[in-house]
Formats: C-alpha cells, structure tokens, sequence
C-alpha cells in the first residue's frame, strides 16, 4: 500500500471515529448535561438561551443543507479528491455536531418529571428508538455512508435501496428512532425540549430535500417505494 494510500485511510477511518466520538457526546451531553435541572427564571436561561441555541443548531444544518447539493460534493471532491469526499462531509458534520452540543447553553423550567411506572414506559420509549436506530443502521452498509470504502478504492458510497423492515414501517425510521430517543426521556427539562424540538423541525424540513436526492438517485424504484410505504417518519402523521 502506497503512503497516499494510507494517509487516506487514516483520513477515512479518522471521520469513522469522529463520527462515533459524536455520537457518544451527544449521547451524554443530553443523557447527563441537558438533563439537569435549571430554575426557571435564572439569569441567561430564558428566550436568549433559545435564540443562541437555535443559532448554533441552525449552524449545524446549514452545513447538512449546502453538503446535499451536488455542486458542493464535487467542489469538496475537486479540492481533497473524490476518494475523501465523504470522509470530508463525515470529519465536518461530526466536529460541527460536538462543538453545538459543547456549546448548548441551558434553559430554564422542565416540562414534565415522570416518576414509576410513568418513568418505566418512558424509558421503553426510548429503547424502542435506541432499537429502531440500530435495526435501520444495520439494514445500511456503515463503511460507505462513513466514506471508508471510497478511501480504500471499493466503490462509491451509494448502494442499492433498502426496502426491508424498518424501512416498510415509514420510509426514514432512524428520524422516527430520533423522535422517540429525544421526546421520550421521563424527565423532560426545557433544556432538552428545546433540542429535541430544533432538531426535529430541521429531520422534518429536511427530508423532502433528501427524498428529492433519492428520486434523482433511484428514479422510479424509489417512486414505488413512496407509493408503497406511505409515511416519511411517523405512521399515520407525516
């Protein structure tokens, strides 16, 4: 293997990392950091904390937004060669996902505080959605969506379309997982709420965009799958 070889590689496997690092900061950013308790009325929680929080997510999904347009994949593919071109959106999105977690600042008030078995079927919602995570990741190949087998010259990231469960429940079911992890703590701060409900608003916005991406991709393989799976992400909603 050549040295250019394997500086991509350690690129790759890099964003890989990075965007397992993310996960893993957001899982405790809104598991511990969010979940505490903040008075409502204190100093610098109030519709200033909002307004920065949603500047900062806002942040986030500009970049998701303008990396879906094909003209920029292939400016970013010009610029680190089109091998890294995913790993570069991968390295981006996730140092972008931990700095607004990092940088979230909290609201004051919590919506609801659930206590036995309240509690416990919260905590089964969420464990439906950790589940629905991993069932819909699972039916997606990793190493392509992580740029890992373009580095390494085992093809492109695009694949064939997924059309087996979850994906017959709603045709994105890893953004139904999401409602379900970021909506159904037991303990719901408003600190949380308001995350829960930017970035909800944003996998809403966003999937006609993305859907738009995958007619373009699949043509009417994908058209069938829209007639055949009705909803996008909550049955019998949306």
């Amino acid at each position: 293997m050549t040295v250019g070889r394997i500086a991509a590689a350690v690129y790759a496997w890099g964003g890989g990392a990075a965007f397992v690092a993310a996960l893993a900061f957001f899982a405790y950013t809104f598991g511990v950091t969010m979940g505490r308790r903040v008075p409502a009325g204190s100093p610098g929680t109030g519709l200033a904390a909002i307004l920065v929080d949603a500047a900062l997510f806002g942040v986030f999904a500009a970049h998701h937004t303008a990396y879906a347009r094909e003209r920029v994949k292939r400016e970013v593919a010009r610029t680190v060669t089109p091998a890294l071109e995913r790993s570069t959106y991968v390295w981006v999105a996730s140092l972008l996902f931990i700095l607004v977690l990092a940088a979230w600042r909290p609201v004051g008030g919590t919506l609801w505080a659930q206590r036995g078995a309240l509690a416990w079927l919260h905590h089964l919602v969420v464990a439906c959605g950790v589940a629905l995570t991993a069932a819909g990741a699972l039916r997606l190949r990793a190493f392509d969506l992580a740029g890992i087998s373009r580095a390494r010259g085992q093809g492109p990231e695009a694949g064939s379309l997924v059309v087996r469960w979850p994906y017959t429940l709603v045709r994105h079911p890893i953004y139904l997982a999401w409602l379900l992890m970021v909506f159904g703590p037991a303990e719901m701060t408003a600190t949380r709420f308001v995350f829960a409900c930017l970035s909800s608003a944003y996998l809403a916005l966003a999937v006609p965009l993305e859907e738009r991406l995958l007619v373009k991709q699949f043509g009417d393989a994908y058209r069938r799958y829209q007639r055949q799976v009705r909803w996008r992400m909550v049955p019998g909603v949306y």
